[in-house]
């Protein structure tokens, strides 16, 4: 029974929640409150909760100032060290080398021993020994500094703005056209976008290679088709990623992407289309961006095949 505004009502017993909060020893401090369900009086179990809850939190201020005591981030002091001061360490085993060359030829000129090597004798072939693995390290360290990796960097794409699009898609094809260019060119690194579906291109947006005439190369959608890279990714059916363009021979079947293209990516769309994607940097779309394109892919053929298209050629379109 609770006594609530003189009377005396039945109630049952709930907890309101529980609170933690960290102890500098580590363990858990846990805090119960309760509250009167009363049926026959909302406004007292209310009253009662609210009660319970300000006393609560009125106890946890002193315990939520502890200062944090949890892990903290692990510093590697010698790889940090390292990758700081690359230079340095590249021709570290030239000074080591030098610096040994000089030791053996300062011991062997005070030492008193006779400048010519003799075989029988341990200090000239300890000093022999001494000199190769000097010569050896001066050798390691001038490989090191002629042998750098590539730093990759973006690279601005040689060619002219292109956006042009079929002109007799549906309003919903061309907005979600236009949503997957501004998605892709936002959060990864799509410079070009090519839109081929049966055998026709539907979309040419971003930078293309540039013509004779100084316009936008358009694309040969029919000359493609026929090509080997888009019959293989047809083939099986699975996006294909050319992280560094300039290694596969088969870029010369993709000639309206500008000539510096750096990676492209290849997403087939259903059974009678493809994406191509140009990218402004070797290796810079990464997993999660494969994976996302993958995804694209599916809701453009899904949304291609809702609508029957009447393509013709294409032609800049005042709605982009």
């Amino acid at each position: 029974m609770v006594p609530f505004l003189g009377a005396s009502v039945p109630s049952v017993i709930f907890p309101t929640g529980l609170v933690s909060s960290a102890k500098p020893s580590g363990l858990l401090l846990q805090i119960h409150g309760y509250f009167s369900l009363n049926d026959r009086n909302p406004i007292a179990s209310l009253a009662c909760g609210v009660m319970r809850s300000d006393f609560l939190f009125s106890v946890l201020p002193t315990q939520l100032k502890k200062s944090y005591q949890g892990p903290k981030p692990k510093q590697d002091l010698i790889p940090d060290w390292v990758s700081r001061n690359d230079d340095t360490v590249r021709s570290l085993p030239i000074y080591v080398g030098g610096a040994s060359l000089v030791a053996v030829l300062v011991n062997r000129a005070v030492s008193g021993i006779a400048p010519v090597a003799d075989a029988s004798s341990s200090q000239s072939r300890a000093d022999l020994l001494t000199l190769g693995l000097a010569v050896t390290s001066i050798l390691t360290g001038l490989v090191w500094l002629t042998i750098k990796p590539k730093t990759i960097s973006v690279v601005n794409p040689l060619g002219v703005e292109c956006r042009m699009i079929s002109s007799r898609l549906p309003d919903p094809l061309i907005a979600e056209l236009l949503w997957v260019w501004e998605s892709l060119s936002s959060v990864t690194c799509c410079r070009s976008l090519v839109v081929v579906y049966d055998r026709t291109c539907i979309l040419q947006i971003g930078v293309a290679a540039e013509s004779s005439g100084g316009e936008a190369l358009a694309v040969d959608a029919a000359r493609l088709s026929e090509g080997s890279v888009y019959q293989g990714v047809m083939k099986s059916g699975s996006q294909s990623y050319l992280a560094n363009l300039s290694l596969y021979p088969g870029r010369s079947e993709l000639p309206f992407l500008p000539s510096n293209t750096q990676a492209v990516i290849l997403q087939p769309l259903g059974d009678k289309g493809i994406v191509i994607i140009g990218g402004d940097m070797i290796r810079g779309f990464t997993n999660a961006d494969q994976a996302w394109i993958t995804y694209l892919g599916e809701k453009l053929d899904a949304t291609i095949a809702k609508h029957t298209i009447s393509v013709t050629p294409l032609k800049i379109q005042d709605r982009i």
